[in-house]
Parts: C-alpha cells; sequence; structure tokens
C-alpha cells in the first residue's frame, strides 16, 4: 500500500528485507506452480488423490509462468526449497527489527478509535477518492494498517507453517502442526489460497504505488529518502476544495 501525504522514510531493515522478500516470494511462486502442475488438484483432510474428492482442480500453468520454464518437479522443489530459508528466516528478522526499533508499535499496531464504525467509514471513502492522509499516529491509515497487518502477520507466517507441513518428511516430526492445520491436504489447500492471496495484495499494492508516486516511493524503498508526494487525485486541500 502506498503512502499518504506524510513523510514516509523506510528503516534499512525494511528496505533490505522489502527487496529480498520480493525475490524470495517470486521464486517461491513461480516454483510452486510448477510443483502444482504435478497434481493439480486440492483436498481437505488428511488425503485425498482422486480427481472426485478435490474441492479444486487447478488449471495447468504453462512455462512462462513456471521455474524452471518446463515441467520439473525435482527443480522445482529444489527451487522452492532454495528461496524457503532467506524467505521464513528474513521474516523472522523482520518481525525481531519491527519489535526492536517500535515500527510496528507506531505505525502497524491499531488503537481502539480506529476500529470505529464512523473511521473506517471515512478511511474507506478517502481511498475511494485516493486520498491516502490520515490524523492518525505512523505512517499508515487504518486499510493500510490492516493490509500489512495480515500479510505480517497471518498470510506472510501462514506460508512457512503450512509450507513445513507439507514438505515431504517433516509431518513425523511436525505431526502437531499437521493436526493443528486440519490434515496434510488442508495444509497443501490453505498454502495454496494463501498464495494468491499475497498475489492479490500485491497487485493492489502496486496499482496504489503507481497512482501514488512510484519515483518517489522507489526512492525512499531503495536509499531511504523521504517521500512527500504531491495532492493525489481528489484529495481535499488544506481550504477544504477539491486540488
Amino acid at each position: 500500500m502506498a503512502g499518504g501525504r506524510r513523510t514516509d522514510r523506510h528503516f534499512v531493515s525494511t528496505r533490505i528485507w522489502h527487496w529480498v522478500n520480493l525475490i524470495a516470494i517470486i521464486v517461491l511462486f513461480m516454483s510452486g506452480l510448477n510443483i502444482s502442475n504435478a497434481h493439480p488438484y486440492l483436498y481437505w483432510g488428511d488425503w485425498g488423490f482422486a480427481p472426485e474428492q478435490a474441492w479444486l482442480e487447478v488449471p495447468r500453468f504453462p512455462g512462462w509462468m513456471t521455474l524452471p520454464g518446463y515441467y520439473s518437479l525435482a527443480k522445482a522443489r529444489d527451487w522452492h526449497l532454495l528461496m524457503a530459508f532467506p524467505f521464513a528466516f528474513g521474516l523472522l528478522f523482520m518481525w525481531g527489527a519491527m519489535l526492536w526499533n517500535r515500527h510496528f508499535r507506531r505505525d502497524l499496531a491499531t488503537s481502539k478509535r480506529e476500529w470505529r464504525w464512523s473511521a473506517i467509514r471515512r478511511d474507506i471513502l478517502q481511498h475511494l477518492r485516493f486520498d491516502f492522509t490520515h490524523a492518525g499516529d505512523g505512517k499508515y491509515n487504518f486499510l493500510q494498517k490492516l493490509a500489512y497487518g495480515g500479510v505480517l502477520g497471518i498470510l506472510l507466517p501462514g506460508m512457512v507453517l503450512t509450507g513445513l507441513a507439507i514438505s515431504p518428511g517433516m509431518e513425523p516430526t511436525l505431526w502437531w502442526l499437521v493436526d493443528i492445520l486440519g490434515g496434510r491436504q488442508s495444509a497443501r489447500s490453505i498454502h495454496f489460497l494463501f498464495a494468491w492471496a499475497l498475489v492479490g495484495f500485491f497487485i493492489v499494492h502496486v496499482a496504489l504505488v503507481l497512482l501514488t508516486g512510484p519515483i518517489g516511493h522507489l526512492r525512499s524503498m531503495i536509499v531511504g529518502g523521504d517521500h512527500q508526494p504531491t495532492n493525489p487525485p481528489f484529495a481535499k486541500t488544506d481550504t477544504g476544495e477539491s486540488a
């Protein structure tokens, strides 16, 4: 999600993790699509194999979307495992950094006031006008906090946990995690759904960056420079008039 009119200056830890995590997710996603081609059916519970038992038949993904660019389950798993470590340990590093430098408490944690319907409705209307300014503390408004919190607190950790649960040879050790997730096939289905939820977030994130000054956002995420975009479309000026 793009920032608002206030100054955005990202921590070094945030900038490093952002780009490492982006590379890791792209490789994991593309290799995951290749793995999906090996058995394009999803089930709930502990087991499933026959197409009639599946809740979803996944389409076969073309070579330009997969890694490698041809079907190879062994090589796809190698790529997946290679990026799983920087992805998982990078997330652990990011959470440690956010708690240590108080980025989470200052910019991502929500307050009771922000959960009031009047405040939520105001944020929704502002987003519909492409106005990402807000009067609260920290960099982000309520909807941005929900989006980032959902990704950092649910989707990314969920990808790590479900990935461990469906990893070959891990079930005897992590049987308790498999049970919590409802079975190995349930973990595989959740892994698939979370992966595509991340794709949805990525699309919205890129779209909002393009709408609110991509050069400034890239500069702040690469060198940490201040990003202070001009008034977005349909935003209100200090005099109350449309920009």
